[in-house]
């Protein structure tokens, strides 16, 4: 996997780089498949069943409850939590803070994805409010992953009008208030934490054809965190798990339709 890239120079970590396959992040897509972690997915209804069919593509279980009056109590049975904003709902404004408190209280690993923040007046706020709860991973794009930071007004729509390098720094702000790890999602990602620092430039165009791709990956990563305490080795096997899917998946279509049923079943075949 050459294009993965660490550069230690830039972060202290020890002058090697991971092998060019998946033998650093193969032992996470094996403890997934083995272990099947249950992930709470409070995620954009738009994107439901993508999330939920490749959750268990993947070998991992969903679960998708979001009011108040529910969400915090099922959580408990989970192994992660993922919140998503990207179609946010009164129900789920309502019930994902209270859900997230009782994650943290439990020590239950949890992803943001701060979907189409920017301007919008509700999630925005929301989304950098989040944050003092310590997300193990946050997982966005380039314009979202700005706007966290405060540095941006957003992409259009669920859409990055930015380049994965221009959030960079951003990233390590955020790694470095929350103590995990931050994910971007683009052309190239680039997955950072105090730790480190990775660039993986695998994936296809046709992930950014598929409505929910996106909030697939961030439930992925809860999938992966919940069975890898490192942060940064979790986002980066989520991310690469995805990525080599894609390209299996574009290896048998280039329409985006098929792509997407194509997609479902790379998950379960990366690593095996």
């Amino acid at each position: 996997m050459s294009p993965l890239q660490h550069d230690p120079a830039r972060d202290g970590a020890p002058d090697s780089a991971p092998d060019a396959d998946l033998d650093p992040i193969a032992h996470v897509l094996d403890a997934v498949r083995r272990q099947e972690p249950l992930v709470h997915c409070l995620t954009a209804t738009v994107s439901m069943g993508l999330v939920a069919d490749g959750l268990l593509a993947a070998g991992a279980r969903p679960m998708m409850t979001e009011t108040l009056q529910e969400a915090p109590t099922l959580t408990t049975l989970a192994d992660a939590l993922v919140v998503n904003l990207g179609t946010l709902s009164t129900d789920a404004m309502d019930g994902i803070p209270a859900t997230v408190e009782a994650a943290v209280r439990d020590g239950r690993p949890w992803v943001l994805d701060p979907t189409a923040i920017g301007i919008a007046p509700v999630r925005t706020p929301l989304a950098r409010t989040l944050l003092a709860s310590s997300p193990a991973v946050v997982r966005g794009n380039a314009s979202e992953v700005l706007a966290l930071a405060g540095e941006g007004n957003g992409g259009r729509g669920a859409d990055s009008g930015a380049d994965p390098g221009s959030a960079e720094n951003a990233a390590a702000r955020i790694a470095a208030r929350t103590g995990g790890a931050v994910a971007v999602s683009g052309a190239a990602d680039l997955i950072v934490s105090t730790r480190g620092r990775f660039r993986l430039e695998r994936g296809s165009p046709l992930l950014t054809r598929v409505t929910g791709t996106g909030c697939l990956l961030a439930a992925l990563t809860a999938a992966c965190r919940a069975v890898e305490t490192d942060e940064l080795t979790a986002a980066l096997a989520a991310s690469t798990w995805m990525a080599l899917a894609g390209e299996t998946a574009q290896e048998r279509s280039s329409r985006p339709g098929s792509f997407r049923l194509h997609l479902l079943d790379a998950l379960d075949e990366v690593g095996r």
